[in-house]
Protein backbone atom coordinates (compact mmCIF):
# COMPACT_ATOMS: atom_id res chain seq x y z
CA UNK A 1 0.00 0.00 0.00
CA UNK A 2 1.23 3.21 -1.46
CA UNK A 3 0.69 6.45 0.69
CA UNK A 4 1.09 10.47 -0.04
CA UNK A 5 0.95 13.24 2.43
CA UNK A 6 1.78 16.38 0.64
CA UNK A 7 3.04 18.61 4.10
CA UNK A 8 4.39 15.85 6.60
CA UNK A 9 6.80 17.52 8.73
CA UNK A 10 4.49 19.95 11.03
CA UNK A 11 1.58 19.75 13.59
CA UNK A 12 -0.19 16.52 12.74
CA UNK A 13 2.36 15.49 9.90
CA UNK A 14 4.66 13.07 11.74
CA UNK A 15 1.97 11.63 13.62
CA UNK A 16 -0.10 10.69 10.48
CA UNK A 17 3.57 9.37 8.92
CA UNK A 18 3.78 7.00 11.18
CA UNK A 19 0.42 6.09 12.04
CA UNK A 20 0.58 4.96 8.53
CA UNK A 21 4.00 3.22 8.55
CA UNK A 22 2.45 0.91 11.53
CA UNK A 23 -0.46 0.11 9.04
CA UNK A 24 1.93 -1.46 6.39
CA UNK A 25 2.02 1.77 4.01
CA UNK A 26 5.01 2.77 1.78
CA UNK A 27 5.11 6.30 2.92
CA UNK A 28 6.37 9.18 0.98
CA UNK A 29 5.90 13.21 1.81
CA UNK A 30 5.98 16.08 -0.69
CA UNK A 31 6.73 19.34 0.82
CA UNK A 32 9.87 22.05 0.45
CA UNK A 33 11.99 20.25 2.94
CA UNK A 34 12.97 23.66 4.84
CA UNK A 35 11.15 22.61 8.63
CA UNK A 36 13.13 19.93 9.96
CA UNK A 37 11.55 16.95 10.80
CA UNK A 38 12.56 13.51 12.45
CA UNK A 39 10.67 11.38 10.18
CA UNK A 40 11.61 7.65 9.99
CA UNK A 41 14.40 7.26 7.62
CA UNK A 42 12.01 4.98 5.46
CA UNK A 43 10.50 7.21 4.70
CA UNK A 44 10.45 8.74 0.78
CA UNK A 45 11.50 12.52 0.77
CA UNK A 46 10.09 14.14 -2.78
CA UNK A 47 10.71 17.78 -2.66
CA UNK A 48 9.30 20.58 -4.44
CA UNK A 49 6.83 23.38 -4.05
CA UNK A 50 2.76 22.83 -4.19
CA UNK A 51 2.31 26.44 -5.20
CA UNK A 52 3.92 25.42 -8.76
CA UNK A 53 1.95 22.21 -9.94
CA UNK A 54 4.65 21.54 -12.43
CA UNK A 55 6.40 20.81 -10.10
CA UNK A 56 4.51 18.32 -7.61
CA UNK A 57 3.28 16.85 -11.25
CA UNK A 58 6.86 16.02 -12.55
CA UNK A 59 7.63 14.39 -9.27
CA UNK A 60 4.45 12.19 -9.04
CA UNK A 61 4.13 11.48 -12.52
CA UNK A 62 2.46 8.21 -13.36
CA UNK A 63 2.40 6.64 -9.75
CA UNK A 64 -0.44 5.37 -7.94
CA UNK A 65 -1.38 5.82 -4.53
CA UNK A 66 -3.82 4.10 -2.12
CA UNK A 67 -4.26 7.51 -0.08
CA UNK A 68 -3.09 11.24 -0.63
CA UNK A 69 -3.30 13.10 2.61
CA UNK A 70 -3.13 17.08 1.86
CA UNK A 71 -2.35 18.90 5.26
CA UNK A 72 -0.97 22.26 3.04
CA UNK A 73 -3.88 22.71 0.50
CA UNK A 74 -5.51 26.32 1.00
CA UNK A 75 -6.85 27.87 -2.27
CA UNK A 76 -8.86 27.34 -5.20
CA UNK A 77 -5.70 26.80 -7.67
CA UNK A 78 -4.40 24.74 -5.18
CA UNK A 79 -7.50 21.92 -5.37
CA UNK A 80 -7.88 22.48 -9.13
CA UNK A 81 -4.51 21.40 -9.69
CA UNK A 82 -4.87 18.57 -7.08
CA UNK A 83 -7.94 16.99 -9.19
CA UNK A 84 -6.04 17.27 -12.32
CA UNK A 85 -2.66 15.25 -10.97
CA UNK A 86 -4.63 12.53 -8.89
CA UNK A 87 -8.19 12.32 -10.96
CA UNK A 88 -6.68 9.22 -11.77
CA UNK A 89 -3.97 7.84 -9.41
CA UNK A 90 -5.30 8.15 -5.97
CA UNK A 91 -7.74 5.59 -4.26
CA UNK A 92 -8.69 8.21 -1.67
CA UNK A 93 -7.86 11.70 -1.21
CA UNK A 94 -8.28 13.17 2.68
CA UNK A 95 -8.46 17.09 2.40
CA UNK A 96 -7.84 18.67 5.71
CA UNK A 97 -10.49 22.05 5.95
CA UNK A 98 -11.46 24.11 8.50
CA UNK A 99 -14.52 24.89 10.78
CA UNK A 100 -13.63 28.59 9.38
CA UNK A 101 -15.41 27.65 6.30
CA UNK A 102 -18.56 28.33 8.73
CA UNK A 103 -17.09 31.09 10.27
CA UNK A 104 -17.46 33.49 6.65
CA UNK A 105 -21.29 32.05 6.61
CA UNK A 106 -24.02 34.24 7.51
CA UNK A 107 -26.15 32.93 10.17
CA UNK A 108 -25.68 29.22 11.21
CA UNK A 109 -25.09 28.91 14.95
CA UNK A 110 -22.79 27.05 17.41
CA UNK A 111 -21.92 23.92 17.57
CA UNK A 112 -21.80 24.47 13.53
CA UNK A 113 -23.15 21.24 11.59
CA UNK A 114 -21.90 20.07 8.27
CA UNK A 115 -25.09 21.47 6.65
CA UNK A 116 -24.32 24.62 7.71
CA UNK A 117 -21.82 24.70 5.08
CA UNK A 118 -25.08 25.83 2.08
CA UNK A 119 -25.70 29.34 2.29
CA UNK A 120 -24.73 33.11 1.62
CA UNK A 121 -21.42 34.35 2.84
CA UNK A 122 -20.56 37.22 4.63
CA UNK A 123 -18.91 40.29 2.66
CA UNK A 124 -15.09 40.66 2.51
CA UNK A 125 -14.01 42.59 5.40
CA UNK A 126 -11.59 45.60 4.40
CA UNK A 127 -8.28 44.42 4.19
CA UNK A 128 -6.88 47.21 6.58
CA UNK A 129 -8.77 44.95 9.09
CA UNK A 130 -5.96 43.04 10.55
CA UNK A 131 -8.17 40.74 12.61
CA UNK A 132 -11.26 39.97 10.45
CA UNK A 133 -9.46 39.63 6.85
CA UNK A 134 -6.85 37.26 6.98
CA UNK A 135 -9.43 35.14 9.00
CA UNK A 136 -12.37 35.55 6.80
CA UNK A 137 -9.77 34.99 3.59
CA UNK A 138 -8.46 31.85 5.17
CA UNK A 139 -12.41 30.24 5.69
CA UNK A 140 -13.11 31.32 2.29
CA UNK A 141 -10.41 30.32 0.11
CA UNK A 142 -10.88 26.78 2.04
CA UNK A 143 -14.55 26.91 0.66
CA UNK A 144 -13.84 27.44 -2.42
CA UNK A 145 -11.54 24.33 -2.52
CA UNK A 146 -14.26 22.42 -0.91
CA UNK A 147 -16.28 23.59 -3.97
CA UNK A 148 -13.73 22.30 -6.42
CA UNK A 149 -13.43 18.90 -5.09
CA UNK A 150 -17.52 18.62 -4.48
CA UNK A 151 -17.97 19.37 -8.03
CA UNK A 152 -15.00 16.83 -9.15
CA UNK A 153 -16.51 14.30 -7.53
CA UNK A 154 -20.20 15.13 -9.06
CA UNK A 155 -18.65 15.22 -12.32
CA UNK A 156 -15.65 12.12 -11.90
CA UNK A 157 -15.91 10.83 -8.57
CA UNK A 158 -12.95 12.22 -7.43
CA UNK A 159 -12.71 10.32 -4.35
CA UNK A 160 -12.51 13.27 -1.78
CA UNK A 161 -13.01 13.16 1.78
CA UNK A 162 -12.77 16.97 3.83
CA UNK A 163 -12.54 16.65 7.21
CA UNK A 164 -13.31 19.55 8.94
CA UNK A 165 -11.00 20.28 11.83
CA UNK A 166 -11.64 23.16 14.73
CA UNK A 167 -8.47 24.43 16.54
CA UNK A 168 -5.96 21.39 16.73
CA UNK A 169 -4.48 20.78 20.36
CA UNK A 170 -1.31 18.72 19.83
CA UNK A 171 1.94 18.24 21.71
CA UNK A 172 3.58 19.47 18.03
CA UNK A 173 1.59 22.43 17.86
CA UNK A 174 3.85 24.75 15.91
CA UNK A 175 1.73 27.98 17.05
CA UNK A 176 2.65 26.88 20.55
CA UNK A 177 -0.88 28.09 21.96
CA UNK A 178 -1.57 25.58 24.73
CA UNK A 179 2.43 25.58 25.20
CA UNK A 180 2.03 29.14 25.79
CA UNK A 181 -0.77 28.64 28.52
CA UNK A 182 1.64 26.34 29.87
CA UNK A 183 4.55 28.83 30.22
CA UNK A 184 2.41 31.30 32.18
CA UNK A 185 1.35 29.04 34.72
CA UNK A 186 4.55 27.70 35.40
CA UNK A 187 6.35 31.52 36.19
CA UNK A 188 3.48 32.22 38.52
CA UNK A 189 2.10 35.41 36.99
CA UNK A 190 -1.45 35.64 36.17
CA UNK A 191 -2.73 34.63 32.45
CA UNK A 192 -3.84 37.65 31.20
CA UNK A 193 -7.64 37.75 29.57
CA UNK A 194 -10.44 39.90 27.81
CA UNK A 195 -12.73 41.16 30.71
CA UNK A 196 -15.92 39.69 28.72
CA UNK A 197 -17.19 35.78 28.04
CA UNK A 198 -15.25 35.24 25.09
CA UNK A 199 -16.05 32.31 22.97
CA UNK A 200 -16.83 28.73 23.81
CA UNK A 201 -13.39 26.63 23.72
CA UNK A 202 -14.65 23.10 21.60
CA UNK A 203 -11.25 22.39 19.88
CA UNK A 204 -9.99 18.65 19.32
CA UNK A 205 -6.55 16.90 20.27
CA UNK A 206 -4.23 15.57 17.24
CA UNK A 207 -4.35 12.22 17.80
CA UNK A 208 -7.77 12.18 17.52
CA UNK A 209 -7.63 13.68 14.04
CA UNK A 210 -5.32 11.11 12.89
CA UNK A 211 -7.29 8.35 14.56
CA UNK A 212 -9.92 9.91 12.16
CA UNK A 213 -7.45 9.65 8.72
CA UNK A 214 -6.96 6.27 9.54
CA UNK A 215 -10.64 5.11 9.60
CA UNK A 216 -10.92 6.79 6.46
CA UNK A 217 -7.79 4.71 4.81
CA UNK A 218 -9.23 1.19 6.15
CA UNK A 219 -12.58 1.77 4.28
CA UNK A 220 -14.37 3.18 1.76
CA UNK A 221 -16.58 5.48 3.63
CA UNK A 222 -16.97 9.04 3.26
CA UNK A 223 -16.26 9.13 -0.18
CA UNK A 224 -17.31 12.55 -1.74
CA UNK A 225 -18.58 13.73 1.68
CA UNK A 226 -17.65 16.42 4.03
CA UNK A 227 -16.96 15.63 8.18
CA UNK A 228 -16.60 18.05 11.13
CA UNK A 229 -13.93 16.13 13.77
CA UNK A 230 -14.18 17.85 17.13
CA UNK A 231 -13.92 16.79 20.64
CA UNK A 232 -17.22 16.19 23.00
CA UNK A 233 -16.95 18.82 25.45
CA UNK A 234 -17.90 22.51 25.21
CA UNK A 235 -16.06 24.50 27.63
CA UNK A 236 -15.76 28.18 28.45
CA UNK A 237 -11.87 29.27 28.65
CA UNK A 238 -11.45 29.77 32.61
CA UNK A 239 -12.63 25.45 32.63
CA UNK A 240 -10.09 24.87 30.18
CA UNK A 241 -7.29 27.26 32.04
CA UNK A 242 -8.25 25.26 35.54
CA UNK A 243 -8.10 22.20 33.98
CA UNK A 244 -4.63 23.19 32.02
CA UNK A 245 -3.73 24.20 35.89
CA UNK A 246 -4.66 21.19 37.34
CA UNK A 247 -2.88 19.14 35.27
CA UNK A 248 0.11 21.23 35.94
CA UNK A 249 -0.42 21.19 39.53
CA UNK A 250 -0.32 24.82 39.70
CA UNK A 251 -2.99 27.00 40.94
CA UNK A 252 -4.60 29.22 38.22
CA UNK A 253 -4.53 33.09 38.42
CA UNK A 254 -6.36 35.01 35.92
CA UNK A 255 -6.02 38.95 35.39
CA UNK A 256 -9.08 40.57 32.64
CA UNK A 257 -8.06 43.45 30.89
CA UNK A 258 -11.09 45.23 28.46
CA UNK A 259 -10.22 43.55 25.31
CA UNK A 260 -10.77 46.50 23.56
CA UNK A 261 -7.14 46.91 25.07
CA UNK A 262 -5.70 44.14 24.49
CA UNK A 263 -6.44 44.70 20.70
CA UNK A 264 -5.10 48.29 20.74
CA UNK A 265 -1.91 46.70 22.30
CA UNK A 266 -1.85 43.61 19.54
CA UNK A 267 -0.94 41.53 22.50
CA UNK A 268 -4.29 39.39 22.46
CA UNK A 269 -3.02 36.35 20.44
CA UNK A 270 0.39 36.33 22.56
CA UNK A 271 -1.21 36.25 26.17
CA UNK A 272 -5.10 34.33 25.44
CA UNK A 273 -5.29 32.82 21.84
CA UNK A 274 -8.51 30.90 22.65
CA UNK A 275 -10.04 34.57 23.20
CA UNK A 276 -9.73 35.22 19.80
CA UNK A 277 -12.97 36.06 17.38
CA UNK A 278 -12.34 33.23 14.77
CA UNK A 279 -12.95 30.11 16.80
CA UNK A 280 -15.17 27.64 15.62
CA UNK A 281 -17.26 25.01 17.21
CA UNK A 282 -18.06 21.68 15.48
CA UNK A 283 -20.81 19.47 15.85
CA UNK A 284 -19.55 16.21 15.49
CA UNK A 285 -22.06 13.89 15.89
CA UNK A 286 -22.22 12.97 11.87
CA UNK A 287 -18.76 11.70 11.90
CA UNK A 288 -19.39 9.62 15.19
CA UNK A 289 -22.72 7.49 13.64
CA UNK A 290 -21.32 7.48 9.93
CA UNK A 291 -17.94 7.14 10.59
CA UNK A 292 -17.31 5.77 14.22
CA UNK A 293 -15.14 8.55 15.25
CA UNK A 294 -14.08 8.54 18.68
CA UNK A 295 -12.76 10.96 20.85
CA UNK A 296 -9.96 11.52 24.09
CA UNK A 297 -11.96 13.16 26.82
CA UNK A 298 -10.71 16.57 26.98
CA UNK A 299 -9.17 16.27 30.66
CA UNK A 300 -7.39 13.40 29.92
CA UNK A 301 -5.86 14.94 26.88
CA UNK A 302 -5.10 18.16 28.42
CA UNK A 303 -3.35 16.13 30.55
CA UNK A 304 -1.26 14.36 28.42
CA UNK A 305 -0.06 18.25 26.99
CA UNK A 306 1.11 19.16 30.58
CA UNK A 307 2.85 15.99 30.98
CA UNK A 308 4.69 16.22 27.44
CA UNK A 309 5.51 20.06 28.37
CA UNK A 310 7.20 19.54 31.12
CA UNK A 311 8.80 16.06 30.36
CA UNK A 312 10.77 18.55 27.49
CA UNK A 313 12.94 21.58 28.00
CA UNK A 314 11.47 24.80 27.97
CA UNK A 315 11.84 26.84 24.44
CA UNK A 316 11.40 30.41 23.92
CA UNK A 317 8.34 30.68 21.85
CA UNK A 318 7.51 34.03 20.00
CA UNK A 319 3.86 34.39 22.27
CA UNK A 320 5.84 34.36 25.41
CA UNK A 321 8.32 37.48 24.58
CA UNK A 322 5.90 40.23 25.75
CA UNK A 323 5.10 38.41 28.79
CA UNK A 324 6.50 41.31 30.93
CA UNK A 325 4.06 43.76 29.10
CA UNK A 326 1.01 41.41 29.64
CA UNK A 327 1.97 41.48 33.82
CA UNK A 328 2.43 45.37 33.75
CA UNK A 329 -1.32 45.17 32.20
CA UNK A 330 -2.23 42.58 35.13
CA UNK A 331 -0.78 44.39 37.99
CA UNK A 332 -2.79 48.03 36.06
CA UNK A 333 -5.84 45.83 35.95
CA UNK A 334 -6.19 45.23 39.69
Amino acid sequence: MNALIIGGTRNLGPSIVRALLDQGYNVAVFNRGITPDDLPQDVERLRGDRNDPAQLRRLVGDRSFDVVIDTTLYTAPEAEAAVEIFGSNAGRYIFLSTGQVYLVRVGPQRPFREEDYFGPVMAEPPKSNEIDYPNWLYGHDKRLAEDIFGKAWRVQNFPYTSLRLPMVNSERDSYDRIYGYWLRLQDGGPIVIPDDAGLPVRHVYGEDVVQAILRLTQSELGKGQAYNVGQDETVTLEEFLQMLADAAGVPLKLARVPRERLNELRILRDCSPFSGSWMSSLDNARGKRELGLVYTPMREYVKKLAEHFAATPKRQIEGYARRAEELDLASSAR
